[in-house]
């Protein structure tokens, strides 16, 4: 007989959200009760398998008795607050986020942006084109992935995938304070002259397409790019014993991602380089 253990189990909260009342484990966040419930609140910072960094701002929401508004994606879920989510002054404080982020970065690869800057009624323009944050162009200094910091939003969850919350290799960290801020590696290097095991968990978590395969950048530039005749389909990964759980994302017979399934108890979205990035011998045909 297979006993499957249930873990520890958790009481229920209960609070109003949008003056429904809802029920969700204790140590939820109001992110996790609107996501339960069908509520879509937009986030660009949030990774469920990183710790909240509340860097983003785009999923403000209104608390009853709180001065200022609070992220959905940190606040816990306390019994008896009461949160609305499409109030006046949150609305307003997303759009404005939305502007000024697409006003600053390339936001062309981010999933859901130009859908999220359509419903709030944003206006990047407004900031006029001298509003970009960087002018530089992609860093293309290995056969790996790039780093096209033209598209950054600093939302740091490279820097914690590379740091203590998973592969603790900091190679990655913030450089320069206030408008010079930016996300390199020590001294500005180079890539392979870096501390970087290549392991391809920032890129993993990346929201914006800063970070990226090559094959996705080199395909996007030449136009053949397209997500929507992909195929996934999750194997076991043949390299060692550890048994990672690796995503193939196929177009045109070609291999021309690898992902992880960040549910897997064994990888939580996490590869080594060649989980990632050592497909090659699949689809060798000499």
């Amino acid at each position: 007989m297979t006993v499957t253990p249930l873990g520890i189990p958790r009481r229920l909260v209960e609070f109003t959200l949008d003056g429904e009342p809802v029920r969700v484990p204790e140590g939820s966040t109001i992110l996790d009760a609107c996501r339960a419930v069908g509520k879509d609140v937009p986030t660009l910072c949030h990774g469920d398998t990183l710790t909240p960094k509340n860097a983003c701002r785009v999923c403000m929401v209104e608390v009853e008795g709180s001065r200022t508004l609070v992220p959905a994606c940190s606040r816990r879920a306390e019994a008896g607050m009461e949160v609305r989510t499409r109030t006046e002054r949150a609305l307003h404080s997303r759009k404005v986020v939305l502007e000024l982020l697409a006003s600053s970065v390339d936001m062309s690869t981010t999933p859901r942006a130009a859908e999220w800057i359509e419903e709030y009624g944003a206006d990047p323009g407004r900031f006029g084109p001298d509003a970009a944050r960087l002018q530089e162009q992609p860093r293309i200094d290995n056969e790996l992935y790039v780093r096209d910091y033209g598209k950054c939003i600093l939302c740091y969850k490279c820097v914690d995938a590379c740091g203590e919350q998973w592969q603790n290799t900091f190679a990655i960290s913030v450089a320069g304070r206030g408008f010079d801020a930016r996300i390199a590696v020590e001294q500005d290097a180079p890539l392979p002259d870096s501390a970087c095991v290549y392991c391809g968990n920032c890129v993993e978590v990346c929201p914006t397409g800063a970070l990226s395969f090559k094959t996705e950048f080199d395909m996007r530039a030449a136009g053949t790019w397209d997500a929507s005749r992909q195929t996934e389909t999750t194997t076991v990964c043949a390299y060692c014993g550890v048994g990672c759980n690796v995503t193939l994302h196929v177009q045109d017979n070609e291999i021309v991602k690898v992902t992880s399934p960040h549910d897997n108890p064994v990888t939580h979205g996490n590869l080594c380089i060649k989980g990632r990035f050592g497909y090659q011998h699949v689809q060798n045909r000499d």
